[in-house]
């Protein structure tokens, strides 16, 4: 069996090398379960390939599989003979807490509360208080499950009362300083109930009167399938919900408070048609509070699609006044001011043939300085079974308002085709609210008859609402998941302030894509910072909470809650240029290490360049740039041998340079069919003799190159290593006694005995098949090879720490 070994010389700075395994002889390949270039160490840093994350294989500890793989497609961690191993420790060093309960699950309804220091959730049959600073320690908890009549109501309707005939509280708003509102699904019987937890962070107050609860229809859905929305603002709650058993009667309905309730025409596809409701927000309009407007965000069937291409799903932003009371003859108690528009995310074609992005999954309001225009963030996704993909779009309360007052949605001519209206607008103008701004009018009741008429008939908007730049900020496609959620955080720099995006997915995965200019900083563009696995079991993220004052992210799946930090300044490295080239907005460097940059500190050596990553002017001094991590490498002629060696940022370019001895010059490693470029490095086909000497990895970012790995490979003959082998393998000898030269290597890089944990795995992989022997099994499984076995075990139990090492890409939390 042919084998490369990498030995560590010095501290791992920028990149790390796995086990690199070939085949003698046979012509066998890598190791079973890892493809070439997919070896990689245990740092962080690491992207998840799969869309599932790593599973407990059962009966054996630390060793994990991937979730939906097959043998031949699992990755690997810390060699190529090992599956993935996830060290237990990784969560409590970088500040990842979890929290779930044993009988419950859809952590979907959060409230963070920066006054009282909790956390808020809402969850099946069960309402949380956590803490802030940990949602692991001080937790209370209401229980507050559907009553029994009422379950076994919806188990006669056809329900399954294990999963369906429960409580999901799907609502969580603050009423007032001391309580709570929320509503929940009861069943299949709405119920909405006042919380009470006190006015400050020390009183131990959290409950619930179940004896005092009110009917939850129009506020919270019956199915726990069915998306909701809402937002109580004052003392009325408008929310967008289904208000009836079967989902079919969907309504933006206001209830609560002094104003009579209000609703939108029922059974009119001009109104609503099919919308699953995502998010609502106030936003006043001026100084006046009667300007203020609702604005609900939701995707429907299109009423104007083309006829013939079946359903097709528009993104929407829909508007009330706060001050709507209805129609004096007609709408009666239904909303006179509802406009909607279309929400257009798209990546224009050069050909004219535009790339929607129609399915409208999150929103989230970043608050500015001027509170009446706030930047709106959405998440869509593609509809399309041909092409997947997933993009982020920026609307602003300018061009949303502009909409509103254009042209209206017409329906006329033989076809009956959706055109701009022509005729005369009424007056006052459908939309707006009753206010000072038209002096006359004091309430909706007071419109004309042709206004209200108007609105009921032309509640559409012809213009859509397209995003800042006419293009998507950032999108990927073709990758293994979906954009879920999204919130957002402004930070204070060096040279300005910058967004920075925390977008969760369908896999438990959440990115960190910082927003710079491109050209000016009217034209930005996206940079991604990490991808962290938040959830090991790839459950969907399907609520996120920001804490600026906190420096926290809460992220809600329907298995777990879990808190992270919003940075991890120390994982960009132990040097200057590393922290710069990181561009994280959160991080400079001070002198010392990467720490978190605060701004109008009194600590004048700071180093930070988001803008451009140009560390050659802040980090010429630097003492750590020609400190160069050193690796010594065996491999075997005629194998394969992967040179691993992966930056920290994911924006750096990659080469190598070779030179057979230190005295020789430098030359660039060309890529030819032997010499091929992979993700984590460069595969070596069929090693040769010529291939010894020095291998030196170099990344190069923003004309800034710098030196991340010496490698130093020693070829080893093939009929010596092969002879080698055979001596010294227990199985063939009938003993463990023979001390060869391969196990002092093994001894140095603290791995198990050669092929103990490839048998362990493949046993694992073929359960209920027949069992293949390996390259190292001569014959059927004996006492010798559980004897290797159990010694794998017991020394990776007590296997020392490792230095991190890898890409600040895809930390597996």
């Amino acid at each position: 069996m042919g084998l490369l070994l990498g030995h560590g010389i010095g501290s791992g700075r920028g990149g790390g090398l796995g086990w690199l395994l070939g085949g003698v002889g046979m012509g066998a390949g890598p190791a079973r379960g890892c493809e070439p270039g997919q070896a990689s160490g245990t740092g962080l840093g690491r992207r998840w390939q799969s869309r599932g994350g790593p599973w407990p294989v059962p009966g054996v500890p630390g060793c994990v599989s991937e979730a939906g793989s097959v043998p031949g497609s699992s990755q690997c961690y810390g060699g190529a003979e090992q599956c993935r191993w996830i060290p237990a420790e990784l969560r409590a060093r970088h500040g990842l807490r979890l929290f779930a309960l044993e009988r419950s699950c859809c952590y979907e309804a959060l409230l963070l509360d920066e006054e009282r220091g909790r956390l808020f959730v809402g969850a099946q049959n069960h309402l949380l208080s956590l803490a802030l600073d940990d949602i692991s320690q001080r937790d209370r908890k209401i229980y507050w499950p559907a009553p029994v009549e009422w379950r076994e109501e919806c188990n006669w309707a056809g329900k399954d009362i294990t999963a369906e005939c429960m409580n999901f509280v799907k609502m969580l708003h603050p009423y007032n300083r001391t309580h709570l509102y929320a509503c929940g699904t009861g069943a299949f019987h709405p119920v909405c109930a006042f919380v009470e937890a006190g006015q400050h962070a020390e009183e131990p107050i959290f409950k619930l009167d179940p004896k005092h609860v009110e009917d939850g229809k129009g506020k919270s859905p019956y199915d726990p399938q069915h998306a909701a929305a809402s937002i109580l603002v004052g003392e009325e709650l408008y929310s967008g919900v289904a208000t009836d058993l079967m989902g079919r009667d969907f309504t933006i309905f206001r209830s609560l408070g002094q104003r009579p309730s209000i609703r939108t025409e029922q059974h009119d596809s001009r109104w609503l048609n099919e919308p699953k409701f995502v998010a609502v927000f106030w936003v006043p309009e001026s100084e006046d509070p009667d300007d203020d407007k609702i604005y609900f965000f939701f995707r429907e069937t299109a009423v104007e699609r083309q006829q013939g291409l079946g359903k097709t799903s528009f993104a929407r932003i829909g508007q009330i006044c706060r001050n709507d009371v209805g129609g004096q003859r007609s709408l009666v108690n239904k909303w006179t001011t509802f406009l909607k528009a279309r929400l257009v995310c798209a990546v224009p074609g050069s050909d004219g043939a535009d790339t929607h992005f129609d399915e409208l999954r999150d929103v989230f309001l970043l608050q500015t300085r001027d509170k009446r225009n706030p930047l709106v963030y959405t998440v869509f996704s593609t509809s399309s079974s041909v092409f997947q993909g997933s993009a982020i779009c920026i609307y602003t309360m300018a061009d949303i308002r502009r909409a509103f007052l254009g042209p209206f949605a017409h329906k006329e001519g033989p076809n009956y085709q959706w055109v701009s209206y022509q005729g005369r607008v009424p007056y006052p103008r459908p939309g707006m609210c009753p206010s000072k701004t038209f002096g006359t009018f004091g309430s909706t009741k007071d419109f004309p008859d042709e206004v209200i008429q108007f609105a009921r008939h032309h509640p559409l908007m012809y213009n859509p609402v397209l995003p800042h730049g006419q293009r998507p900020l950032f999108l990927q496609a073709a990758m293994p998941y979906t954009f879920t959620r999204i919130a957002v955080d402004r930070v204070t720099a060096t040279d300005g302030h910058y967004d920075v995006l925390f977008i969760g997915t369908d896999v438990g995965t959440v990115l960190k894509v910082v927003s710079v200019p491109k050209e000016s900083w009217n034209h930005m563009e996206p940079l991604v910072l990490e991808e962290l696995q938040v959830f090991q079991d790839a459950s969907p993220i399907t609520s996120l909470q920001l804490s600026s004052k906190r420096q926290q992210l809460y992220a809600g799946s329907a298995t777990a809650l879990a808190q992270l930090p919003l940075h991890r300044c120390s994982a960009y490295g132990k040097a200057c240029a590393e922290c710069c080239l990181a561009r994280d907005p959160y991080c400079a460097w001070d002198g010392t290490a990467c720490t978190r940059y605060v701004p109008n500190t009194k600590r004048r050596f700071r180093r930070q360049d988001v803008r451009n990553g140009d560390p050659n002017m802040l980090c010429s001094e630097d003492p750590r740039r020609g400190s160069v991590p050193q690796k010594q490498l065996y491999g075997v002629e005629g194998s394969t041998a992967f040179l691993e060696c992966i930056p920290k940022s994911l924006q750096a370019h990659v080469f190598w340079t070779y030179q057979r001895t230190q005295d020789d010059p430098q030359r660039e490693v060309q890529m030819d069919e032997r010499v091929v470029r992979m993700e984590r490095g460069v595969l070596l086909r069929s090693v040769q003799r010529a291939d010894a000497g020095l291998y030196l990895c170099h990344a190069t970012e923003h004309g800034f190159t710098q030196p991340l790995l010496r490698l130093s490979l020693e070829v080893i003959g093939a009929r010596r290593a092969a002879g080698t082998a055979r001596e010294g393998d227990p199985q063939l000898t009938g003993g463990s006694n023979h001390k060869v030269w391969y196990q002092d290597f093994l001894q140095l890089v603290e791995r198990p005995p050669l092929g103990a944990a490839d048998r362990m795995c493949q046993r694992l992989w073929t359960r209920g098949r027949p069992l293949l022997p390996t390259r190292a099994q001569a014959g059927p499984p004996g006492r010798g090879q559980g004897e290797e076995l159990h010694r794998a075990r017991r020394r990776r139990t007590h296997e020392g720490s490792r230095a991190e090492r890898g890409p600040r890409s895809a930390s597996p939390w």
